[in-house]
């Protein structure tokens, strides 16, 4: 076990990110920080750096505890982080906002019909 690891790899191994790709897009894209500086897919990470995962409406703020190189299981996984509290309150706050309120274009997969638009607007003019 080394003292210190690629970014992408920490993130693919932590799984955070199904691919190695996908977790190098998400870095390049400034939606992973390390420290709170953005940083390149090929960035060192070492135990006791604070990162920052954003996806989707999630965002992980978590402390690394150990570096794997290799991805395992997801128990192993979970070993190598620990999250924040501050970040665990928030993402139960919002996990708790999106249990009582729903976009109302959210479950629109495409551009809305006449149809949609005159209940999105009824909706909205209920409130």
């Amino acid at each position: 076990m080394s003292e210190t690891t690629r970014i992408d790899k920490w993130l693919w191994a932590a799984r955070f990110f199904k691919t190695r790709s996908l977790a190098t897009n998400a870095i390049e894209l400034g939606r992973a920080l390390q420290n709170e500086q953005r940083v390149k897919p090929a960035h060192n990470v070492k135990i006791g750096d604070l990162i920052e995962v954003q996806q989707a409406e999630q965002v992980w703020q978590v402390r690394v505890l150990r570096i794997l190189e290799t991805r395992g299981s997801a128990t192993i996984a979970q070993t190598m982080y620990e999250e924040t509290a501050e970040s665990a309150a928030k993402r139960a706050k919002v996990a708790e906002d999106r249990k009582y309120f729903r976009e109302p274009t959210a479950k629109l997969t495409t551009r809305p019909t006449k149809r949609d638009r005159r209940q999105l607007d009824q909706t909205h003019n209920q409130d």
